[in-house]
């Protein structure tokens, strides 16, 4: 079993940077791959990032491509979603899993629960 605590989002404007960070509990945090999605007022929760269990290989959706960084530190049981240049259609509820690299959240075994991330314009 996996405990995630997501935590660092917070309001910010247009252009700015915020990092968040994914808390995993357990040791086997770190034999796992991890995700971010996010989900917006009125919509499906979406895929935003991806790495594996080691953090060696990382996948983006187009939409945050070049702009958000995902990291994995498995000494401090900690994952990262390093996001800049902001938009406000980045504005959403964002969300770390554990268990896959998919885009499809289905294959994910352990959520977060949510961090807000609110971009104004």
């Amino acid at each position: 079993q996996v405990q995630l605590v997501a935590t660092g989002g917070g309001l910010v404007q247009a252009g700015g940077s915020l990092r968040l960070s994914c808390a995993g509990s357990g040791r086997m945090f770190s034999s796992y791959a991890m995700g971010w999605f996010r989900q917006a007022p009125g919509k499906e929760r979406e895929f935003v990032a991806s790495t594996t269990f080691s953090g060696s290989r990382t996948y983006y959706a187009d939409s945050v491509k070049g702009r958000f960084t995902i990291s994995k530190d498995n000494a401090k049981n900690t994952g990262y979603l390093q996001m800049n240049s902001l938009k406000s259609e980045d504005t959403a509820v964002y969300y770390c899993a554990a268990g896959s690299t998919s885009e499809d959240r289905s294959r994910y075994l352990y959520w977060g629960q949510g961090t807000q991330v609110t971009v104004s314009s």
